[in-house]
């Protein structure tokens, strides 16, 4: 990021914009185009919705935590009308569906419904940051083709891309959201859209304001390397090295990578006597794994004395599970000793903060990486070029 900025009208840049467009079709797995925004996620969820969308179009959402009910809130500010769907129940006011994945039957269920097609786009996020929870986004996309239904198919992966398993192309994702601070391992500043031909098709007859987010414009310039604004450029230096590091391995790789730290911390979470925010280990996240307190234990008091101690940043609740749980990250530039700090870190704490885990998180970490090695060398820490 710290090289010189050059001109984003010259023929140095075309051949840097043309490299990271490239790549980030390889990381969303998809041939077709991928918008780069100098904008965080939320700018996304907008670009997504405002190309694809007329005002007081029916969007159908389903809140899995904060962040699907914050794009739920977005969609409402831009005039759509917006229906969420919900598992039934709830948990001290949280609904049900704060602790599982998307179920796609109930998505397929209210399509069927929808006999006039009134529902314009079925709106999910892929790994809720909230929550630890990873959906299954082909099981939405089968629901929606079983139920005959148009309706576009918009996906937040803003931090599943490049550390849980993603295929906008396989999957039949419509608008694919993500952005570069998590799995890209690079400070907040870009966001993308990844899009599909009907995606391309809808946004010629969309109908609500845009000019910066816009498409078209966007679409054209890119196939010589350039974009209509000014793009940040130090950002797309990193996003070209980010992407070297990724592909350099191999998405498999780094897939196996991250399923294999978050097995370890859940097995750590787990050896405390404590629960997991995601209560269906099928769609635990691998991207990160929230610790809920015991009753009557405040999550952020906990956070606090952790990170004054011993150094240790940890995730807070957010939203409706505020002060409930905590959230360990295993993503992106670690290795087996950061994790293995983190959860002594965690451990440490809870019994400062009078919380008695029932046994050694730690020594059950230790235990599940020397069982579970990693596939070769590689695997095991993110690659670095040479400088």
């Amino acid at each position: 990021m710290s090289l010189p900025t050059i001109d984003h009208r010259g023929p140095e840049f075309a051949a840097l914009g043309l490299k990271v467009l490239a790549d980030m079709q390889k990381i969303f797995q998809t041939r077709h185009p991928v918008m780069i925004y100098p904008a965080s996620g939320t700018g996304a969820w907008e670009a997504a919705l405002v190309n694809t969308l007329s005002p007081g179009d029916h969007v159908l959402m389903y809140e899995t935590g904060h962040f699907a009910f914050l794009w739920n809130k977005l969609a409402t500010r831009l005039g759509l009308k917006t229906e969420v769907l919900s598992l039934p129940g709830t948990d001290k006011g949280v609904p049900a569906s704060w602790r599982r994945g998307v179920q796609a039957d109930l998505i397929e269920e209210r399509l069927k419904a929808d006999t006039g097609h009134a529902i314009r786009a079925v709106c999910v996020v892929h790994n809720e940051t909230s929550t630890g929870v990873t959906s299954n986004i082909a099981a939405v996309r089968k629901a929606i083709d079983a139920a005959g239904h148009p309706a576009l198919l918009l996906v937040d992966t803003i931090s599943g891309l490049a550390s849980a398993d993603y295929r906008h192309e396989e999957w039949g994702v419509d608008v694919s959201i993500s952005g570069s601070q998590k799995g890209l391992m690079l400070p907040p500043g870009i966001s993308f859209n990844a899009l599909s031909p009907k995606a391309i098709a809808a946004s010629k007859t969309a109908t609500l304001p845009k000019a910066f987010w816009a498409w078209d414009e966007i679409i054209e310039m890119n196939k010589t390397g350039y974009w209509p604004s000014t793009p940040n450029t130090n950002l797309l230096y990193a996003l070209s090295e980010a992407a070297d590091i990724i592909l350099g391995q191999g998405l498999e790789v780094v897939f196996a990578r991250h399923q294999r730290w978050a097995a370890g911390v859940r097995a750590a979470v787990h050896a405390w006597g404590l629960p997991t925010q995601c209560a269906d280990t099928s769609v635990a996240s691998p991207i990160l794994t929230g610790v809920i307190m015991p009753e009557g234990v405040d999550a952020d008091a906990v956070r606090k004395l952790i990170y004054e101690r011993f150094d240790c940043s940890l995730g807070t609740g957010l939203g409706k599970i505020k002060g409930r749980m905590f959230r360990i990250g295993h993503l992106g530039d670690i290795n087996d000793l950061t994790l293995i700090a983190a959860v002594a870190g965690c451990e440490m704490g809870l019994k400062l903060a009078g919380v008695q885990p029932a046994g050694s998180g730690v020594q059950t970490l230790m235990d599940h990486f020397a069982a579970h090695p990693a596939a070769h060398a590689a695997a095991a820490v993110p690659l670095r070029k040479a400088a």
